[in-house]
C-alpha cells in the first residue's frame, strides 16, 4: 500500500481541528542482480519489478534484462552485464554507478504543445493527496503509456523504464516527463535507457545539462503554464528558434 492515512492536528490561523492525513509509505528493498547482493533502495512498495528492471537498465549495468522476479522485500534481476561495479554519491545523497552515459541515438522529435501536454500528466491525485511522491511518466506515439509515483524521484525513473524495458517497448521512441529536478545522476538514468527527449516541471542542475549535452538527450525544464526552457539538442523541439540570442 502506497498511501495511508494517519491522525493530526491541523492548525489554520487560530483554528485547530483534528484530521486523518494521507501519508505516502515507504520501505527498504535489497536489489540482487545475478544472484548477487547490488544494493538496497528506499522505495515506495509498488512496481517493484519495473523498478528493479529500470535501476540495471539505468545505471548503465545492461541494455536489457531477462527476468526480475520479487519476494517480500527482495527483488532479483537476471541480467548480462558488463564492467566492474564502483558506486558514486550523488544529489540528494542517493547512489549510483559511476560510469559514463550511454549516447542517445534518436530522430525523434515533439511539437511544443506536446510538452505542456506531458507536464500535466506529471501531476497525479496521489501527489494532490500528499505532497510527497514524485512522478514520472512515459509518452510513446503521443500517448501515456506508464506513470509512476514514488518517494524517490530516481526511482520513478527507474520504474517507468522497467516497464518498458519488461513490455518491449522502444524506449527511442519515447519522452521521459519528471516532477524532480535534473541533476546528472538522473539524466544519465534516461541516457542509459536510450530516452532521447526529458520534459521536468522542475530545473536541471549545470551537471545535468553538461551530462544531456554529452549524452545526445534534448533536456527541457521548468515546464509550467505556457512556457519551458530546452538547455540541449533543441533541434528535437519543432518550430522553436534554436539561434543563440
Amino acid at each position: 500500500m502506497m498511501l495511508i492515512e494517519y491522525k493530526a492536528i491541523r492548525v489554520n490561523g487560530k483554528a485547530i481541528s483534528q484530521v486523518r492525513d494521507t501519508v505516502c509509505t515507504e520501505d527498504v528493498f535489497r536489489l540482487y542482480l545475478n544472484d548477487q547482493f547490488l544494493t538496497e533502495l528506499v522505495a515506495s512498495p509498488e512496481q517493484l519489478e519495473e523498478l528493479g528492471a529500470g535501476f540495471v537498465v539505468c545505471e548503465g549495468l545492461a541494455e536489457q534484462v531477462d527476468a526480475v522476479s520479487v519476494s517480500g522485500n527482495e527483488i532479483r534481476a537476471c541480467a548480462r552485464t558488463s564492467g566492474d561495479i564502483q558506486w558514486e554519491l550523488r544529489s540528494c545523497a542517493s547512489v549510483g554507478l559511476r560510469r559514463s552515459p550511454r549516447e542517445v541515438e534518436s530522430s525523434l522529435t515533439i511539437e511544443p504543445q506536446a510538452v505542456f501536454r506531458i507536464r500535466q500528466a506529471i501531476e497525479s491525485e496521489a501527489w494532490r493527496k500528499t505532497g510527497g511522491l514524485h512522478r514520472s511518466v512515459l509518452f510513446m506515439n503521443h500517448q501515456l503509456i506508464i506513470g509512476s509515483n514514488d518517494v524517490g524521484r530516481h526511482n520513478t525513473v527507474d520504474k517507468v523504464v522497467g516497464y518498458a524495458l519488461l513490455n518491449d517497448l522502444d524506449l527511442g521512441a519515447c519522452v521521459l516527463g519528471c516532477s524532480g529536478r535534473q541533476p546528472a545522476g538522473m539524466v544519465t538514468k534516461a541516457a542509459n535507457a536510450g530516452i532521447p527527449i526529458i520534459v521536468s516541471k522542475a530545473a536541471a542542475t549545470d551537471r545535468g545539462i553538461l551530462t544531456a549535452e554529452q549524452a545526445g538527450v534534448t533536456l527541457i525544464c521548468f515546464a509550467r503554464d505556457e512556457r519551458f526552457t530546452v538547455y540541449t539538442h533543441p533541434h528535437r523541439v519543432r518550430g522553436i528558434v534554436t539561434e543563440a540570442p
